[in-house]
C-alpha cells in the first residue's frame, strides 16, 4: 500500500513546478507496474531537481521508480513499495557529441530513435537496436538490460558504454567512466547499472562510443528441416572467416508472430513465403560491405547452407531487409502482443550449446502441450517464448513446471536463465530471476552501498532487492 501522504504532490511541486506533478489516479494508471500504481508522478528537467526529489523521498521513506517511455516496466518482480513515479522524459537533451571522436553524451530521457536520427546526420549510429525502438528511451534501455540483433558484431551496451552519471539513493550525484574511449579514472561502476532496473541509482546521463554507419548491407536467410541443421549452419558461419553483423535462428511457427496486424505495422514489406512459411527452422545472417564483399558473403553463405542441408535460401535487401531487421528487433513485443499469457524465458548458454538448450526447452513445453516459438541469437542468447492461450490456474501450473525444468536444464549446462516477461499474476510462483545466485551476497552489499534505505525500485530485482 502506498505511503505517500496528501501533502506529497504539493511538496514535489515546490521542486519542479505544479504543471510537472500528476496526482490524478486516472493519469497515474499509465505508470502502473504489475497493477501497482504510484500516488504521484513527477517530471523533473534538471539533475538538481532529481537530487532534491530523491532526498525528499528518502527523508519521508517514500519509494521511487524511474520511468521513461514505460515500455519495459513489466520486467522484474512487482515493486514492494511504489509511491513516486519519476518521469524522466523531460531530460531529453544531447549534452555533447563529437563526430570526429566517435563519442556522445546524452540525458537518459532522450528517445532512442531521436538519438539515432541525430547520429544518422553524421553517417554514424549506435548499435543499440533495442525492442520498442520507436518509443524507448536510452535510460530505460540501459536500465532494463535488453539486447538487440547487432549484438552479434558489436556486443552489448557494456561494450560501448563509456561512462555514466546517476543519482544514488542518498541523493548524491555520482559519475563513473568518462567521455573518451580510453578511460582509466577508476572502476567501471556504471556497468553494474546495466539491467539493474534502477535499483542502484537514477540514471541521468550516459556516454557512448558511436560507430561509422555500415556500408551496403544484405541478409541471407535459409531454412532447415531440423534444429540441429540450423545450429550446424550457425556453427559453420561462426568458425569461418566471415564476420556477420547479425545472426539468429528462428523456430517453426514464427510466421504466426510475423504475420499479425501489429507485425505489418512494424514491417510493412513482406518476407518471401518460402522463407517464413512451413514447419522449418530459419537461419538468418546480416552482412555488410562493398559490392565485392557482399558478393563473397552471399556466395560463401549459399555454399555453407547447401552443405548443411538447407531446403531454401534467399538474400534480402532494400525494403525487405529493413522489414526483416525490424521483425527480429521487435520479436519480444510481437510475442507479448500475440498472447496475453505469453511467458518469455531469457536463456544464456555457450553458442555451441544452443541446440542442447533448445532441445530441453522444447521437450518440456511440448510434453505439456504448450505452444512455443524461439529466437536464438548466434552468440548464445535464447528467447524461448511459451505462448499460453489463457492465464488459468491449470495453465499457470503447466508453465511453472515447464519453466522450472528449463531453468534446471540451463543451469546443468553452466548457463543462466531468467523469466523477464510473464503474466503479473504468475510472478509470485514463477522463478522470475532464475535459481538462487552465488553472488547474491555481493549484490546485497552493492544495494546497501548505493541505496542504503532501499527507496529505489524496491523489490523488483534479484531476490527482492
Amino acid at each position: 500500500m502506498n505511503t505517500a501522504s496528501a501533502t506529497v504532490p504539493s511538496r514535489l511541486a515546490d521542486i519542479v513546478g505544479p504543471s510537472n506533478v500528476v496526482a490524478d489516479p486516472a493519469q497515474l494508471a499509465a505508470f502502473a507496474i504489475d497493477d501497482k500504481k504510484p500516488s504521484v508522478s513527477v517530471s523533473p528537467q534538471l539533475i538538481a531537481e532529481i537530487v532534491e526529489i530523491v532526498k525528499f523521498a528518502r527523508k519521508e521513506k517514500l519509494a521511487i521508480i524511474a520511468t521513461g517511455a514505460r515500455t519495459k516496466l513489466g520486467i522484474g518482480l512487482p515493486p514492494r513499495q511504489y509511491d513516486i513515479a519519476l518521469n524522466m522524459t523531460r531530460l531529453d537533451r544531447l549534452v555533447s557529441y563529437d563526430p570526429g571522436d566517435l563519442t556522445l553524451s546524452a540525458e537518459a530521457g532522450i528517445p532512442l530513435h531521436k538519438l539515432s536520427a541525430i547520429l544518422g546526420e553524421h553517417h554514424q549510429f549506435l548499435p543499440l537496436a533495442a525492442p520498442y525502438f520507436d518509443r524507448t528511451t536510452i535510460g530505460g534501455t540501459i536500465a532494463s538490460g535488453v539486447d538487440g540483433p547487432l549484438r552479434q558484431l558489436y556486443g552489448t551496451a557494456r561494450d560501448y558504454l563509456l561512462g555514466m552519471e546517476f543519482v544514488t539513493g542518498e541523493g548524491v550525484v555520482a559519475k563513473s567512466g568518462g567521455r573518451v574511449v580510453k578511460n582509466v579514472t577508476g572502476y567501471d561502476i556504471h556497468k553494474v547499472m546495466i539491467g539493474a532496473l534502477g535499483t542502484l541509482g537514477v540514471i541521468t546521463r550516459i556516454n557512448f562510443k558511436t560507430f561509422p554507419r555500415l556500408l551496403s548491407s544484405r541478409a541471407f536467410v535459409s531454412t532447415f528441416q531440423t534444429l540441429e541443421r540450423a545450429c550446424g549452419m550457425r556453427n559453420r558461419v561462426s568458425q569461418s572467416h566471415l564476420a556477420p553483423v547479425t545472426m539468429e535462428i528462428f523456430s517453426p511457427g514464427v510466421a504466426n508472430l510475423f504475420s499479425t496486424e501489429t507485425a505489418s505495422r512494424i514491417a510493412p514489406n513482406s518476407i518471401p513465403e518460402n522463407i517464413l512459411g512451413g514447419s522449418r527452422w530459419i537461419f538468418t545472417s546480416g552482412f555488410a560491405g562493398n559490392p565485392n564483399a557482399l558478393a563473397r558473403y552471399e556466395n560463401d553463405l549459399r555454399k555453407m547452407a547447401e552443405e548443411c542441408g538447407a531446403v531454401d535460401a534467399a538474400v534480402l535487401e532494400g525494403p525487405q531487409l529493413a522489414s526483416a531487421f525490424a521483425l527480429k528487433r521487435e520479436f519480444i513485443p510481437l510475442a507479448l502482443s500475440f498472447s496475453s499469457a505469453a511467458t518469455i524465458l531469457k536463456i544464456s548458454v555457450l553458442p555451441r550449446q544452443i541446440a542442447e538448450a533448445l532441445t530441453a526447452a522444447t521437450r518440456e513445453a511440448e510434453s505439456r502441450h504448450l505452444p512455443w516459438v524461439v529466437m536464438a541469437r548466434g552468440v548464445g542468447m535464447i528467447y524461448f517464448t511459451i505462448l499460453a492461450g489463457e492465464s488459468s490456474e491449470a495453465t499457470k501450473q503447466q508453465v511453472v513446471q515447464a519453466s522450472d525444468n528449463i531453468l534446471l536444464a540451463c543451469a546443468a549446462l553452466g548457463g543462466n536463465a531468467t523469466i523477464p516477461w510473464c503474466p503479473t499474476a504468475w510472478k509470485n510462483t514463477l522463478r522470475v530471476w532464475g535459481p538462487p545466485r552465488a553472488d547474491f551476497a555481493q549484490m546485497l552489499k552493492l544495494k546497501k552501498a548505493f541505496d542504503p534505505d532501499a527507496i529505489l525500485s524496491p523489490g523488483r530485482f534479484v531476490g527482492g532487492i
